[in-house]
C-alpha cells in the first residue's frame, strides 16, 4: 500500500509544479481557461500540501509494514527455539 501512495504523492507533486508553473505562463488571453494567477498558485498550495500529506503517510505506512514483518520474524523464530 504504500507504494501506491508514493505513486500518488509524486502525481500530486507533478500537478503542484504543473500549476506552478502555468501561474507564470500568459494563460489569460487564451479562450476558456483560468487566467487568475493567485488561483494557479493557491491550486499548487494545496497540492503541494496534499502530497507532503499523503508522502507521510507512505512513509509511515512503509515503517509498520517493516515493524509488523520484522515482529512476525521474531515470533517464528521464538516458535523455533
Amino acid at each position: 500500500m504504500a507504494r501506491n501512495l508514493y505513486i500518488l504523492a509524486g502525481t500530486l507533486f507533478f500537478f503542484a509544479l504543473a500549476a506552478f508553473g502555468l501561474s507564470f505562463l500568459n494563460i489569460a488571453q487564451q479562450p476558456g481557461s483560468p487566467g487568475d494567477v493567485a488561483l494557479w498558485r493557491t491550486m499548487s498550495i494545496g497540492f503541494l500540501l496534499l502530497s507532503l500529506v499523503i508522502g507521510l503517510a507512505a512513509s509511515l505506512s512503509s515503517l509498520f509494514e517493516q515493524a509488523e514483518r520484522r515482529a512476525e520474524e521474531a515470533r517464528q523464530t521464538r516458535r523455533r527455539r
